[in-house]
This record gives C-alpha cells, structure tokens and sequence, in this order.
C-alpha cells in the first residue's frame, strides 16, 4: 500500500521526535535536496481524531451495530453535540420536544451518523492545520465535499461494501495540498488555489520535489489509518491504464476525482467508469445529486460555501528557470562575505572579553540555527581546551585534553570541520558531557584559526538530522570562526598589554617602595644616634637645641620620603639655588654628631676655595650625599678618610656644571661591581634593601638634571657629581673665563 519513499517517511516519523521550534528548523533546511520531506517528518500537522481512527475500526467490523456506535460517539462531548445539533434540527426532528442521544441516533440513521462523524472530525482536522485560518478554504472544502460524496454513491452503486471509506477518502483526497501549505508557506501558497491537474503536479514536483498527492498519502499514513485510503490518495492522479487491476478504493477516488474537478475530460470520465462497470445513467445520476448532497452537508457542518462556485482555479504557476550554478554559487559568496564582514564588525563593537564571546555565541545561533552554542579555548598551557562563553555553570570545571586525542581535539589539531551525533562511536566521555551540557543530539565543532594558530573551538548544539547540511556551507561556516578567532585574538591581546601594564605598575610599586624603605633608613640611623647623643647632653645637662633641630629636620625628611611613595615614576626636581658648600657642611655635621662614623674614619670637606651655587633641590642634594657619605664609611671598616671637594665649574656639552667629588681611600670596587655599579643589585651587606643605594643616587642626580659617574682602583673609589649651575651663576663664571684679572 502506498509508494516507498511515502512508507520510508512515514516510518522515519513514527520513530524520531518532533522539535519544539519549526521555524528556526524550516531557515535550515532551505538548501537540502529533500527539503519539503525534511519538513514535513517534522512539521507540527495535526493529529487524526481518535474517534474517527475508532470509527474506521467500526465500519470494519461486519457485526457491529447501533449500540456501539452510540457507545463511541458518547465519548466525544463535541461530536455529540454535533449529532444532536442535526438530528433535533427541522429536516429530522418535528415535534416539540428535543431528542435524546439515542433518539437522535435512531432518528438520522446509520448511514448519516457515519457520514457526520467522518465529515466532522475531518474538517476539524482541516481547521487545525497552520495558515488554514488565513486562507479562503470555501473552494478547497467545496470540492472535497463533491469528492466524498461521489465516492461514496459510487461505492454504493458498484456495491462496494465500505461506501463510508469512500466518503471519507473523497474528503481527505486533497489533503496533502494542506499539508503543503502549512509546512512551505511561502513556496505554495501561489499553487494552494490552482487547477488540480497533471500540470499542478509538475510545477509541486519541480519547486518542492513532492507532489500534493504524495503528501497527502503521507499524512494519512503517518494517522496509522489501517486501509487503502492512503493509495487512493496518492494515485488519483494517475492515467486511467494504470488502475486496471488497482483496489476498488482507488478507482472509485480516481472517478470521483474526475468527475468532481475534470468534467470537461469526457474521455478520462468515461474510462474511469467503464473502470467501475458504471455506465452513463448511473454517472449522471451521481453528478445531479452531489450538488443537493454537498448543499446539505456543509449545511449540517455549519461550513459556509456561499460564493464558492465564484472562485476561478487558475492555472499552477510555474517556477522560474533554475537559475546559473555559476551564478548562484557567486551570489551565494557573496552574501556569505557580507555577512561575515557584518560579523567582524559587530565583534569589534564588543566590550570586554565576555561580552565578545556572548556576541558569537548569540550570532552562531541566530546564523546557523544552533539550538545552544559555546567556545572553548586553549588554555594558557596549551595542554587542554576548556570552557569560556554560553553562560553554563558546569563549562566552569570542564577541560578536554589535547594530548589524549578524540575527535573534539583531533578538530582542533587538524584545523578542520567535526560533525559528531550522539551514537557516533568515536565519542569519548568528554563529547557525550558536552552533548549533556549542549542539551543536543548531535555537535558541530568550528575550528577558531587566527592565521597559523588554533585558538580552541566554537561547538554548537544541533537536531542530528541537520548535521548533513553543515559540510555543504562549511565555507561560510569557516569564514565566520576565523573573524570571531581574529576578534578573540584582539580581545585576549588586549587583556594580556593589561595584564602586562598592572604588573608593571605593581613592580614599579615595588621598587618605589624598597627604595623609599633604603632611604628611610638614613634619616633613622642618624635619628637613632642623635637620641644617643640627646640622652648623655641631657644626663650631662648641657643644651640639646641643636640635637633638637637635627632631630626635626630628619623626622620631616622621613615624612618627605615617605609621601613620595606615590609618586611611582618621580620627574625632575623643582629648580632652586642651593649652596652646595652649606649642604655638605650640614652632611658632615649630621655625620660627626652621632655615633655613626667609626673612630678609626675621618670625614673631610674642601668647599670654600670655588663658588658652590648650584641649580638642585637642596634635600635631593643632602640625600645624595648621605648615602654616598654612608656607603664609604660602611665600606672603610678599618678606618680610612673621606672627603667631599668641590672641583669648580666644568663645561660639557655646552652647559656648565659644579663638580663635587665624593672620594675614600677605602679598598676599592671590583670590576664586576662597577660594571653594574649603579643598577639595583644584590650587595655583601645585610638586610633585604642593601644594593639600592647607589641606583638611588643614580636616580636622584638624574632628577637633578646633573651626572654622576665614578672612579675605582686599589687605591680608593671617587664619584664624581656634575650639578647644574644657575643661569647667572654660569654667566659670572663665563665673564671670568674671559677676563680672568
């Protein structure tokens, strides 16, 4: 019974799920070969009614009688309203009192009892089937109507022992131009109206590859209606010869079908009766009384066929020449560049990394109908790919591993497409978890490449039977992960220059704050001494003013120190006119007050034999000083002298400078201690902060605007300090170069 592509679809529906969203399905499927099929195995079309599928049990049965027929129609709480409707209407019902169920059921008899709940639970079928209530059904129904009733008083007439089969064969014969309708709108709602001929049938099969015919068969299968209504339905378009030996059911669909849509194919007519055994009498008879018949039907329905014969069937409308391959093929690319173009666009757009990932997600969906989608990328180790965007909690701890293979990393080191269904045997744990998170049946795996590089994968969530129609845009597919791969490539460039920033501020942080701590620690040391000296003057009582003011002036250096804390990347200092003279006399004065300086060490200094007006802060000046002063000292355990001299003004590069000379007679530096003399380097001295003090003083006298070199050999280590002098200063200088008398 039936053709076997219509047996083949009906089994596939029977056994695979219906999705829950055909409009996002129906987008996908515009490019497949079977399209329309595709469609209809999961297109929502309504169900047959239980009680006409019952009913078709009944007519089946050679002893059922009126009993049961009451017992299934009480079932139906519509159905049995309908009956009462009619059989207390006045063409049955004329005294004044209304009947019961059983009453009624006597009163239409069998045969209209039949008749009505076949009519009516088929036009409530039609009534359920998407974009019916938009479109004018008067002529399809009209005709349907014509068509059960003429099969069924053919049946009669042939003495066909299931005329109720007949009948509903009639009305369900067009059915599969509904089915149509509902499941390609836009493709067939210009034919739904059109002449139902051989020419209709071509122009269905050429723009949907189905004809109404064979959809309709389909359907009726599909309800599991246990008959040859299916094979009536899909050969009613057949020539004549080729029923010769075909069921009586379909002969009679056939004539009926000629007769109700063909009057004019007089020879056809007359084949398909001879078909039949009925002669001219007996067809003229059954067409007289079809319109009275159909009048009085629709009627009982309350189905309103006013203006029906109105309408004029048009001729099918022929689908334009296939179009170019060539040229379809290049409009297709380029729809596909413009929407990938659109693409990088909108990802460029996104704020942070998080909102990027979102962004293709959400456009992964939308594009390729992916019912869910996320990405995973590589991560910082390149061992593994773990979870980064679609908002699902349990990607947080989820990781493939490259190393073990499996056909989500083999995806990723082959650079290329995976499609994998939930039975393919080469799934690993790793894909059947990603199928439970995907909620899918089935994953498409896009390799995210940013030139030579993979960054992981963008995995889609997908109905298994969508998996064949990825391959064939594979091109587009590619072309959108490499704009989402290039925008990620930004987006995690980007955060790795913060990443790199923060930890450069962090590190300058760091070492502002071990230089600020080295450098606290002078202003401490002599503090600390000074509160030795304070305590024996004041036992002694002897004035401490001078202790006092020392002690002042290095707790507000401590202070200063410390406020520059913040000031990370410290600019030059503030230009003023500072006596260099008096600042190393205030050094030496710090120094020989305490307790510092060793017995065995001499502390000198030459100033007043040149002018020492120089262009420096004078607390920069001091500090400078300190640590070079201390670092000798430290340096001459044994004993030694020091000595600070001010070698007059010198001339480079065309600016004069004041030199000072801080030098010792200490031991030495050795060659590898000078060669990194002035980088931050680990000393023999104790403490966490020793090896800074004189990358401090490289810094300080930068800020000055002056230089600093130094001088080591056997015989001691001198550095020698350039400081700039003030305009006038280096004017007077300039005059006494000129005019030395």
């Amino acid at each position: 019974m039936g053709n076997p592509e219509s047996k083949k679809m009906a089994a596939l529906c029977r056994s695979a799920p219906l999705p829950s969203d055909l409009a996002a399905v129906l987008d996908t499927m515009h490019h497949s070969d079977h399209d329309i099929r595709n469609r209809l195995l999961i297109a929502r079309l309504p169900a047959m009614p239980q009680i006409l599928i019952k009913l078709i049990e009944h007519l089946q049965a050679d002893d059922a009688g009126m009993p049961e027929l009451a017992a299934l129609i009480a079932k139906d709480a519509g159905m049995t309203s309908k009956i009462l409707t009619v059989a207390n209407s006045s063409a049955y019902h004329r005294n004044g009192r209304s009947a019961s169920l059983e009453q009624s059921l006597v009163a239409l008899g069998t045969d209209m009892i039949k008749t009505l709940v076949i009519s009516e639970s088929v036009f409530q079928t039609f009534n359920s089937f998407p974009h019916s209530a938009g479109t004018d059904l008067r002529g399809f129904w009209k005709t349907s109507l014509t068509a059960a009733v003429m099969a069924r008083d053919i049946a009669k007439a042939i003495a066909y022992p299931h005329s109720e089969e007949a009948y509903l064969a009639g009305l369900l014969h067009n059915v599969g131009r509904l089915a149509l309708l509902a499941t390609a709108p836009k493709e067939y709602a210009v034919n739904f109206m059109a002449r139902d001929d051989d020419a209709l049938c071509a122009v269905e099969q050429r723009t949907l590859q189905i004809t109404h015919s064979e959809a309709g068969a389909w359907l009726i299968e599909r309800w599991q209606l246990d008959s040859f209504l299916a094979d009536s339905v899909l050969y009613h378009h057949e020539p004549v010869a080729r029923l010769e030996s075909a069921h009586p059911l379909i002969r009679i669909v056939r004539l009926a079908h000629l007769l109700c849509c063909h009057r004019d194919e007089q020879t056809a007519i007359a084949d398909a009766a001879v078909l039949c055994g009925l002669g001219g009498a007996a067809l003229a008879n059954i067409v007289t009384t079809a319109a009275r018949q159909v009048a009085r039907a629709a009627e009982q329905l309350g189905i309103d066929l006013a203006g029906a014969d109105d309408l004029v069937a048009p001729a099918a409308v022929a689908p334009p020449a296939p179009p170019d391959p060539v040229q379809q093929r290049l409009s297709e690319e380029v729809r596909n560049m413009v929407l990938v173009s659109e693409m990088g666009q909108t990802f460029a757009r996104q704020q942070g990394e998080a909102g990027l990932l979102d962004s293709i997600t959400r456009s992964a969906r939308i594009l390729f109908d992916f019912d869910s989608a996320i990405v995973l990328l590589e991560d910082p180790t390149g061992q593994a790919l773990v979870g980064a965007g679609g908002g699902e909690q349990r990607l947080a701890g989820f990781a493939i591993p490259l190393a073990k293979g499996g056909p989500l990393a083999g995806a990723a080191a082959q650079r290329r497409l995976a499609c994998l269904g939930r039975d393919d045997a080469a799934l690993g744990i790793a894909e059947e978890q990603l199928l439970r998170i995907l909620g899918a049946e089935a994953m498409l795996a896009l390799p995210l490449l940013a030139g030579q590089r993979c960054l992981g994968l963008l995995v889609g969530g997908v109905k298994a039977w969508q998996l064949s129609g990825y391959p064939r845009r594979e091109r587009f597919l590619q072309a959108f992960a490499n704009q989402a791969a290039a925008a990620l490539e930004t987006a995690m460039s980007e955060r790795g220059h913060a990443r790199r920033q923060l930890a450069h501020v962090a590190e300058e942080y760091r070492e502002a704050s071990r230089r600020v701590v080295h450098e606290v620690n002078n202003p401490l040391s002599i503090i600390k001494n000074y509160l030795s000296v304070l305590d024996s003057k004041l036992a002694r009582q002897e004035p401490v003013a001078g202790e006092m003011t020392v002690l002042n002036e290095e707790i507000d250096r401590v202070g200063q120190l410390i406020g520059g804390l913040a000031d990370l990347q410290p600019g030059a200092a503030q230009a003023r006119r500072t006596d260099a003279a008096a600042v190393a006399a205030d050094v030496l004065r710090l120094f020989r007050a305490s307790a510092f300086v060793p017995a065995g060490v001499q502390i000198a200094a030459r100033m007043d034999e040149e002018p020492a007006e120089v262009d420096v802060d004078a607390d920069l000046l001091r500090q400078v000083l300190l640590n070079l002063v201390k670092n000798a000292v430290e340096a001459m355990p044994d004993g030694g002298s020091v000595e600070i001299v001010n070698r007059g003004h010198v001339n480079r590069e065309r600016r004069l400078y004041l030199e000072l000379c801080v030098s010792d007679d200490g031991p030495g530096l050795s060659a590898e201690v000078l060669a990194n003399l002035f980088a931050p380097v680990r000393s023999g001295k104790d403490g966490p902060h020793h090896g800074l003090g004189l990358s401090i003083v490289h810094g300080l006298v930068g800020r000055m605007q002056g230089l600093i070199s130094c001088r080591s050999g056997k015989r001691g280590t001198s550095f020698e300090i350039l400081l700039p002098v003030r305009a006038g200063e280096a004017a007077g200088a300039a005059a006494r170069v000129m005019d030395p008398v």
